[in-house]
This record gives structure tokens, sequence and C-alpha cells, in this order.
């Protein structure tokens, strides 16, 4: 039997729907999954109570899927099941996103269980290579992912985010913890994202594009969304994902388009995201990635 250890989001959802069976759903306290009633909902400081119940309720398998950030941890309400664990989540908590799902998934596959990736789980989710949408991409595309091929791996080495924006050959922002629609949303203009985040990321534009930024000129059409696993990141979680929510807020930060690196990115609602992306004439590539 498969259990879903999910976070928030629409990806828990879209996992659960590939299944012939209906898997166990189990959710992060305050991380939620859209369209999901999870059967149980844990802590981290009960994560040994968590194994132990997956156990009597007959899984073999999880799925780690969806997003959370990382939670903060009341000693007093370790468990008992969870006392032996301890030390192991001490480290996870004091390392890197990634360091740290390695030592989770380590945990679950030192209980007994068989760790799934998503895209495993769900292998629709993930696109064919090419150019599903009615736009193709222009000569400045290939050029612009392998800048964004660069910056991944500057990203990677500082275990940063999975996306950046590249406009006018170079890259104008970056993702960060609070993610991708986040980012293109400050890139559009939207202070009510990060009022910080944003003034950086307009500090950068003032600096290359003062002309565009204070006269409102409408950069419709400039630039791409660049998406893509980190280099050496563990793949049975935190794959990258878009979806049609991304798809508007690439519309609305001006891009061309978008690219992803074939067998990397999980479109969600791969119809809705190419429509999306056809009505405003933008692109989706599903890149497949040089070898390095």
């Amino acid at each position: 039997m498969l259990a879903l250890i999910c976070g928030a989001g629409h990806l828990p959802a879209a996992v659960a729907a590939a299944q012939s069976v209906a898997p166990v759903i189990c959710a992060l306290q305050g991380f939620a999954p859209a369209g999901l009633q999870p059967e149980l909902t844990f802590r981290m400081e009960t994560l040994g109570s968590l194994m132990a119940w997956l156990k009597a309720r007959g899984v073999t398998r999880v799925c780690l899927c969806g997003h959370i950030r990382r939670p903060p941890i009341d000693p007093a309400a370790i468990d008992a099941a969870t006392v032996p664990l301890v030390p192991r989540l001490s480290e996870a908590l004091g390392q890197g996103d990634d360091a740290a799902l390695r030592i989770v998934l380590a945990l679950f596959e030192e209980a007994g269980f068989a760790v799934l990736a998503a895209h495993e789980a769900a292998p629709s989710l993930l696109p064919p290579a090419g150019v599903p949408t009615r736009a193709q991409p222009d000569a400045d595309a290939a050029p612009a992912a392998a800048l964004g091929d660069a910056a991944l791996v500057e990203m990677g080495a500082a275990d940063l985010g999975q996306a950046c924006v590249i406009r006018g050959g170079r890259v104008v922002a970056r993702e960060d913890m609070a993610g991708t629609d986040a980012m293109l949303a400050r890139l559009s203009g939207d202070q009510a994202a990060d009022p910080v985040s944003w003034l950086m990321d307009r500090t950068g534009d003032l600096l290359g594009d003062a002309a565009d930024w204070l006269s409102g000129i409408d950069r419709a059409g400039d630039g791409l969304l660049y998406k893509a696993p980190k280099p050496g990141q563990d793949r049975r979680a935190d794959l990258p994902v878009i979806g049609p929510g991304t798809a508007m807020a690439a519309i609305r930060a001006g891009l061309a388009g978008i690219v992803i690196e074939a067998g990397g990115v999980m479109v969600l609602d791969r119809a809705a995201t190419v429509a999306a992306l056809d009505r405003a004439g933008l692109f989706l590539w599903v890149r497949e990635r040089p070898a390095s």
C-alpha cells in the first residue's frame, strides 16, 4: 500500500488521482494539500509515531510530495516514538534543503519503507521533450537556456531554488524559498509578494533596464522562465513543478516563454497550462538538457 506524505499545493492530489488504489493520505501540520482530506495530520515531533501508524495500516511505500517550509521544532512536543530519531532530525534541520530531504528519506527507508518519487507514482506528470504550445522558441531561447543551466549550477551549490528568469542575456531573478510564482510576481511588479525581495529584484532591474521600468513600457515577449532540478539533488522528493498558475505568472511578468528540463520538471494540469500559454502567445519548451 502507498502512503502520500503531503505538503501544500496541488501536486499531492495529482499524484493521488494517478493511483488505481486510493493511497493513504498524511499531511504535515500547517501544510494541508489542496483537494485532499488527510487521514492523519502529523508534526515532525511525532514522525516516529507516524511511521508506526503507517506500518499498522499496512503501508509499504511512501511518496513525499507537496510544498513545505522547514517547521520549527518544539522539544516538549517530541513523543516517545520519535525520541530515537532526534539526533538525525536535528542534523537534518541544521543543513540545507537537499541534505535535510536526504536524511528524512533515509529515515523512512531505515524504517522499512520504499520511497517512491512523485513522478514515479504519476509518470504522466512528466511531459515528453518538445514544444507542446503553438508558439515556438525563438533564436534567443537556446543561449538563454544555457545561461539558465549555468545559473542552476551556482544556485545548486548554494542549495537555493530551482528556477530563474533570463532577460536581455542575463539572469534578472532567482527563485528563493517563496517559490517560482512569487519570484515572477516580484518581477511583474506585484509588491504584495515579499517587499524585501521585490525591492532587491527591482534594484537589479533598475541598474540594467531603468528606462523600461520608469516609463512603464510593456516588455511582453521578452525573456524566459527557466526551471530544472538542481544538479545532484535527490529526485525522489522536491522535483520542480509548474502548472496553470506558473503560466499565468509568466504571462503577467511579460515573458516570451518557459523552458523546463525534460524528465526533470512535472507539469500539473498540462492541458490547462498549455492552453493558457497559447492564449497569450507564449511558448513552453520541454528541453533535453545537454550532457555536461
